[in-house]
């Protein structure tokens, strides 16, 4: 994983021996937590697959709207609302 810009290096001695097995033990309970939640909805993969597939067939030059407008259709279809209604609904937001 790259690093964000404009953070620094890891500070190595920042936490104690204890901190840092607190720290790894919450890690490994957050994945294991993650992981369950993410087996028990499996909508959440055919979510992303879609989302990705998208991505990368249209290859849109900002992320962020392409997201935003990607999610904002797909619960407009899901909910089975018109073009109009939710047009509406976006702009009640």
């Amino acid at each position: 994983m790259s690093r964000r810009e404009g953070l620094g290096e890891p500070d190595r001695g920042a936490l104690s021996s204890e901190q840092e097995e607190k720290l790894r033990q919450f890690k490994i309970k957050t994945r294991i937590d993650n992981e369950k939640y993410l087996r028990s909805h499996p909508e959440i993969d055919k979510l992303m697959s879609d989302f990705l597939r998208e991505v990368l067939l249209k290859r849109p030059p900002d992320i962020r709207q392409f997201a935003a407008e990607h999610f904002n259709n797909d619960l407009c279809e899901t909910l089975d609302l018109k073009s109009e209604d939710a047009v509406k609904w976006n702009q009640a937001k």
